[in-house]
């Protein structure tokens, strides 16, 4: 079941800024966060995302970063639904910390990261598409409806770049500036919480998100009306998270997302890619995804499903060092290992039977492959 937003907390601004006293929740990660330690864990990342890592590991090895000892917290941190910290920016900041505080609870070998959680819908529902909240049940993040036909779409091209604080954007600003405030003065949490880039997806998702499933017709309908919308996708990707990185200035070579180290800035999202063939990708996608990855800093495409028939193109993007896919299965994977690892591509967060099922193959990994196990 889903929601609209427009019934749901969450679709007011949040008016609620100071609701959470962080002191004893600032003080119990600080505690617990060992400099040393956590320089250990970067730099073994920074070894492998700068490729040194393959003459450390036999070839059919993936990079598994390490982990650190165990701290459990010393109070009680509250369990927060994804819900209510949607409906409030303290609430949000909070639950994004209490993550911080498992990952060191439990020794894992993540970078300590937070990020303003918002979900798929950020950039959708500036373009005026209603934004859902998904039921308590389901625990998930908001998506949205996509805008009814053809019409809105050029309505919304006539608009041009939207007010980047609609929608979800001014929470979404305002709780960056939150993290900032509550994390200034303790050079431990500075140091080694990154803030990392909200959830601004990509050109092509964004277009998928806000047209629906119409738009793989429209590819053959209406080819002109999907490159204009594309463009307005890409300077509205631009134009978001450059303002994003010009109030949170993005870390020096290295950042962080979903607790990996990544090289670059950015981690662009490529899911809509499964439904496009490679001849689409090239007239349609690719010069506009080099594009945000020329003029943001670099980065990383993710994708979900299958995105092995275009992977052959990703090394054409200048700035790109690395690959995030979800499901191998859905892949070609010796078409994966061939236009990442072997072009210099890492692969990051692979799923650890992949690794194995490839080594045992004699595929060479060449260390450029970092799994969780």
């Amino acid at each position: 079941m889903i929601e609209p937003m427009h019934n749901h907390p969450a679709a007011t601004a949040t008016s609620t800024r100071r609701s959470v006293d962080f002191e004893p929740y600032l003080d119990d990660l600080a505690s617990r966060i060992d400099p040393d330690e956590e320089q250990r864990v970067h730099q073994a990342w920074i070894d492998f995302v700068e490729g040194r890592t393959e003459d450390r590991l036999d070839s059919a090895s993936p990079f598994v970063p390490p982990g650190r000892v165990p701290r459990p917290a010393r109070i009680e941190w509250p369990q927060i639904h994804i819900n209510d910290a949607l409906a409030d920016i303290d609430t949000m900041v909070l639950h994004q910390l209490s993550m911080v505080s498992d990952t060191l609870a439990s020794g894992s070998n993540t970078i300590l990261n937070v990020r303003t959680n918002y979900g798929v819908s950020i950039m959708t529902s500036q373009l005026g598409c209603e934004v859902v909240v998904m039921s308590r049940e389901q625990g998930n993040l908001p998506t949205t409806r996509p805008l009814a036909g053809e019409d809105p779409i050029r309505a919304a091209l006539d608009r041009g770049v939207p007010d980047l604080r609609t929608g979800q954007g001014g929470d979404v600003f305002d709780c960056g500036a939150r993290f900032e405030e509550v994390l200034s003065g303790r050079e431990v949490l500075e140091n080694w919480v990154i803030l990392y880039h909200p959830d601004a997806q990509g050109p092509i998702d964004n277009a998928e998100l806000a047209w629906g499933s119409d738009i793989f017709l429209a590819f053959y309908d209406e080819p002109q009306l999907v490159h204009d919308f594309l463009d307005l996708m890409t300077e509205h990707y631009l134009a978001f998270l450059g303002t994003w990185f010009a109030a949170h200035p993005p870390r020096a070579s290295y950042n962080a997302h979903w607790g990996m180290l990544m090289k670059g800035n950015i981690m662009l999202r490529d899911d809509s890619l499964m439904n496009l063939s490679p001849e689409i990708y090239d007239e349609y996608i690719l010069a506009r995804e080099a594009r945000c990855f020329a003029e943001l800093g670099g980065g990383v495409i993710h994708y979900c499903g299958r995105g092995s028939h275009v992977i052959d193109r990703f090394h054409r993007i200048d700035g790109l060092t690395a690959v995030n896919l979800s499901q191998p299965h859905l892949n070609d994977m010796d078409a994966v290992f061939a236009q990442t690892v072997d072009r210099g591509l890492a692969l990051l967060g692979l799923d650890p039977e992949a690794a194995a099922t490839a080594g045992d193959a004699g595929v060479n990994l060449r260390g450029r492959v970092q799994c969780w196990q």
